[in-house]
This record gives C-alpha cells, structure tokens and sequence, in this order.
C-alpha cells in the first residue's frame, strides 16, 4: 500500500475512534441516570471544595409537591414540555439584546447539564459542552426525569440541593407538602440562591414569588405538566 493510503487509513480510523469517543462518553455519563440516582453534581462537589457543607435528600416525583415542578417550570422554562433543550426564541431575544442577565436563554435541561457535569461560567467552551450534552440528556431520558433530577439536584440556598433538603430547610416539612406559595418562593430563588431567600424573602423575591404564581395559574395549574 503506498504513504498516500495508508495514511488515508489512519485518518480514517482516527475518525471512527473520534466519532466513538464522541458518542459513546456522553452515552455512558448520561444514560444510568435515567433510572439511577445521581450520587452527586459538580456544584455539590464545588460546594464540598469551596469548604461548604451541603444537604441534599434525593426524594422520587411522587414524593414532590405538584405545586414545585410547575412553579420551577413557570419561572425558568415554560416551553419546557415542547422543546428539545433549547428555546431558540430566547436565544435570539438575548443575542439580539447582547446577552441578558441571570438565567437567559437557558432551559431546564440546559440547568440540569449544567449542575450535574459542568462548572460555574460562561466560557465558550462550557457552553459548548453544556449544549453537546443537552443533546444526549434530551435524546435518552424522559421529560418528566429531566424535571425530576432538576428539582433534586438544583440549588435553593447556600449548600442547600434539592427540593426536599430546600423544604426541611426553609418550611420544616417534607418537599410533598409544599404549598403553592412556598413552591413559588424556592422557585423565585433559583437565579441567585446564594443571595436570595425563600425563608426570609426579600420584597423583591415576594415580588416575584407572585408574579410566578399569576404565571402557574395561566398555564392552567399542573394539568400543565400532566402530559409529560
């Protein structure tokens, strides 16, 4: 065989092993916890790194106030249920006014990367990979998992991940007897939970637990996510 095939060969196999490695990693990183607990996240594990203790209780949906997933979903992503990970109108909307502060663009799915492989900030290369594997959790779980590990693994206060640690925290009470207002509150607080707060809000956080309220009883209340 002369150079020029052999090292059309190589290019070749390189290729395929690339293409393997490519797939297959984030097939592996994604895939158990379809049906498996996930043991931590990164910001749990930055939490632990920084010197920070945290508390996280992983509870099943059944075991969470429907009044939670639908606040979370109201304030964050209400075209969760439709889309495939993005909300290519958002992402347009905050290109065209220069970027947004807090959450932007990002849906659920985008948080739920976000928390559990990646780090703090906003380099082109995690979001890159923050988009890559918004690809693959999209593609191998359910909408109603991807609601279900956000709301155990996002974070409502300092050291405070997940929703039943949030409601033993902040109400003293377990995350399925959350109240619609109470859901509204560690929904409000989500954008910043280092400096807001659900026990002790703030005019602003009660300003925008209620706006999240007036927009879960738009979306029709939580029939909303039934169809999930």
């Amino acid at each position: 065989m002369s150079r020029k095939g052999r090292r059309r060969n190589l290019l070749v196999r390189a290729s395929c092993v690339a293409l393997v490695v490519a797939i297959g990693v984030p097939v592996l990183l994604v895939l158990p916890w379809r049906w498996l607990e996930p043991p931590n996240s990164a910001f749990m594990m930055q939490s632990q790194a920084d010197g920070t203790q945290f508390d996280q209780q992983w509870v099943p949906w059944e075991s969470i106030s429907t009044h939670l997933p639908l606040a979370v979903v109201a304030a964050e992503d209400q075209k969760f249920p439709e889309h495939r990970g993005f909300d290519t109108e958002s992402i347009r909307s905050a290109l065209e006014e220069g970027g947004s502060k807090g959450r932007g663009a990002s849906t659920i799915t985008q948080q739920v990367v976000k928390n559990l492989y990646l780090w703090p900030g906003r380099s082109w290369t995690r979001k890159g990979l923050e988009a890559y594997f918004t690809l693959f959790v999209e593609a191998l779980w359910p909408k109603r998992r991807i609601l279900e590990v956000y709301l155990n693994v996002a974070e409502f206060g300092p050291g405070v991940f997940g929703a039943e640690a949030a409601a033993q925290s902040f109400f003293g009470k377990p995350a399925s007897m959350l109240s619609e207002r109470e859901a509204a509150l560690l929904a409000a607080v989500l954008p910043s939970p280092k400096r807001m707060s659900a026990r002790k809000p703030s005019p602003y956080v009660e300003e925008r637990a209620e706006w999240i309220l007036r927009q879960m009883w738009q979306l029709g209340g939580p029939s909303y996510l039934e169809a999930m």
